[in-house]
């Protein structure tokens, strides 16, 4: 399961090349959304939770008592959770149902809540884009109409359980697009943007005032995010949020010169797009707690010290995943169920 989070600079110097512009002028930039709130976001993307509960495993907080676990990510510091969103998955993990259940318990604990569409029966991330099973053989136009409904159906559960999503991915981890081949970036960027208005505009239309978030891998790697970019702003997509993981594990770097060349990359983005920036995923293996601390400490302090004050939250991805839990090690509790210090500069 490792290559769930396994990050890759597959965008070869020939993809980088393709021109992605459009002889077409690019449509108006959308209206700027009014913030539901300034406050910085520092949470945890914990959609494993409700899996493990199942399985039986427990939390625990640094004294050894037991305690759930949204809570016990409030208590460390946290106000965010983020959670990410399957069309038709088996187990039913991660579908609207299991979604909606988390939400309105993060929503009781006072917490802010990210929906991550991943637009995929299973995991979507840089490697691999696959096609929900339902939505296999469709084309370009009937993609974006799956795209419309799906988002459309899950954000009006949320909204007849009074949860309001403060931000909205539309897509996990797209560094080459989404949905492919149809929506594959390096091959079809316009079918791409189309793909995110459609999800922007059904986002929009269900709550109007959540951010709307398109992520990328890599958040060190501003070349990609360059590419990616431009090419959607030749395309005319409308977003609100760059949204970021940032794995110094991947980078091939220290996790000092993978934070350094991530804050360049996020002022980049403010000041080449104007757009807002958020680390939507970060992690370090497990048994490296204290390097881990300084590390997300680190990156929240860039984080806040991005330009222009649009540096909006770090997010850590399933700190609460230990003793191997199906084989991911770069969560932040110990082998006993127990928060690492890592997770304290999250108090700070």
């Amino acid at each position: 399961m490792m290559n769930l989070k396994r990050h890759f600079h597959f965008l070869m110097a020939s993809v980088l090349l393709i021109s992605c512009s459009n002889n077409t002028p690019a449509p108006a930039e959308p209206t700027p959304v009014t913030p539901i709130t300034s406050t910085f976001a520092k949470g945890a993307d914990i959609s494993w939770i409700t899996e493990m509960e199942a399985k039986g495993i427990k939390f625990y907080n640094a004294t050894g008592s037991q305690m759930e676990g949204m809570a016990l990510m409030k208590s460390l510091g946290m106000n965010t959770i983020r959670l990410r969103v399957w069309v038709n998955p088996s187990p039913s993990y991660n579908d609207k149902a299991d979604v909606v259940a988390k939400a309105i318990r993060a929503k009781n604990l006072g917490m802010r809540i990210m929906i991550d569409f991943h637009y995929s029966d299973n995991w979507a991330d840089p490697g691999k884009q696959t096609k929900p099973a339902a939505w296999a053989n469709m084309d370009l136009a009937g993609l974006k109409t799956a795209i419309a409904n799906h988002t459309t159906d899950v954000l009006n559960e949320l909204k007849k359980n009074n949860v309001t999503p403060e931000w909205v991915q539309v897509g996990n981890e797209t560094n080459d697009g989404m949905l492919w081949p149809t929506g594959r970036a390096s091959t079809n960027m316009s079918g791409f943007a189309q793909m995110i208005n459609a999800g922007y505009d059904a986002v929009k239309a269900v709550f109007p005032q959540a951010k709307v978030i398109v992520h990328l891998a890599n958040g060190y790697d501003n070349s990609l995010f360059r590419w990616m970019f431009d090419g959607l702003k030749s395309n005319g997509a409308k977003y609100d949020v760059i949204g970021m993981s940032l794995y110094p594990t991947w980078a091939n770097s220290t996790w000092q010169v993978a934070n350094q060349n991530c804050l360049n990359n996020m002022n980049d983005m403010v000041s080449r797009y104007g757009k807002e920036v958020m680390i939507v995923e970060i992690g370090m293996p497990w048994d490296q707690a204290t390097e881990c601390q300084a590390f997300i400490k680190d990156i929240i302090t860039k984080t806040k010290s991005v330009s222009s004050s649009k540096g909006l939250g770090v997010l850590y991805w399933e700190p609460q995943a230990y003793n191997n839990w199906v084989g991911y090690t770069l969560g932040a509790f110990d082998n006993s169920g127990k928060p690492t210090v890592a997770l304290n500069s999250f108090a700070d």
